[in-house]
């Protein structure tokens, strides 16, 4: 696995007929979702070679040991081209313990979104993958192409599978600070970044388009997070900023600030085109899948544009 210094390492581009590895690092899913999920990812003609058995454990998918392996398995098999996740919730951070960076050097597309958020920004920061922050096998496939709570089909078959650059992709949100700019698109689950703070795998954010997305928290506690952030440097040298719609973090007062004026106040000073409102990661909106670790030029007027200037993935 290349250094963190090392040039942005692309996947194999994912087509019909491609085999599919499905893997647990985090929370348990419900079969009847799991299944679901499955048969949308067969609908694309994706053959899904490997399905990590998950008991649970507590809140977890298994043990720390048996999430690792079923990870770690389908990255180094070759009867797999790509790796899907069954879901999120809580465990991913447990697989770092492992010492994973050792066995990783067969690079391949990652998707998932929410805790998964780690492995992104670990697999970034450590080795350079291009990764893509997109549904779930469980949480977004399980409920259909552009349907509620489910996925944007578009977008997930090109981030996934084009191999030219200079695809746009509508953000579908509201200008916070509208603007042009141009940086290495980046981020994730907004809890789960802050969580890197202190690690060795701890997100650089210069020159990105950081993504920031989260669900059921208060507009004071995306507030705490913000300025944790900001205070621990991450929006210094940031080139421009994507927020999520935040679903379930309503005001618990009448009259307070809401999470949209949250971001605004603590955000605009930073004089960056800013987009709140995407349907990224948590939404009840069909999900967008976004390309994490390539450049864009992001348009925040409007409902907001991404134009990826560069394939996230390779013939």
């Amino acid at each position: 696995m290349n250094g963190s210094n090392g040039t942005p390492r692309k996947p194999k581009a994912l087509a019909a007929g491609s085999r599919l590895g499905v893997f647990a690092p985090a929370s348990p899913a419900d079969s009847v979702a799991m299944i679901a999920g499955l048969a949308e990812l067969k609908r694309h003609g994706f053959k899904v070679v490997a399905n990590q058995d998950s008991k649970a454990d507590g809140y977890f998918a298994g043990t720390d040991l048996e999430r690792v392996t079923g990870f770690l398995g389908a990255v180094n098999s070759d009867q797999v081209d790509g790796l899907v996740a069954l879901r999120g919730g809580y465990g991913s951070n447990y697989l770092l313990k492992f010492d994973i960076e050792k066995s990783l050097e067969n690079i391949k597309t990652v998707i998932g979104f929410s805790d998964i958020t780690t492995l992104h920004i670990f697999l970034w920061q450590r080795g350079k993958w291009i990764t893509f922050y997109g549904p779930m096998v469980a949480a977004g496939l399980n409920a259909g192409a552009n349907k509620r709570a489910g996925y944007d089909e578009s977008s997930f078959l090109q981030a996934v599978g084009r191999t030219e650059s200079g695809w746009k992709l509508r953000l579908q949100g509201q200008p916070v600070l509208a603007g042009l700019s141009i940086g290495t698109v980046l981020g994730g689950c907004m809890t789960l970044l802050e969580a890197t703070i202190g690690t060795p795998w701890e997100l650089d954010t210069k020159d990105s388009i950081l993504l920031l997305e989260d669900c059921a928290m208060k507009p004071y506690q995306v507030d705490r997070v913000l300025m944790h952030l900001k205070q621990a440097g991450k929006f210094e040298g940031v080139r421009g900023i994507v927020l999520g719609d935040f679903p379930e973090c309503e005001p618990t007062v009448p009259g307070a600030p809401s999470v949209k004026e949250v971001c605004a106040r603590i955000l605009r000073p930073l004089g960056v085109p800013i987009v709140f409102g995407a349907p990224i990661g948590h939404t009840s909106r069909p999900m967008l899948t976004i390309p994490l670790g390539i450049k864009a030029r992001l348009d925040a007027d409007g409902e907001g544009m991404l134009e990826f200037l560069e394939p996230a993935v390779v013939a």
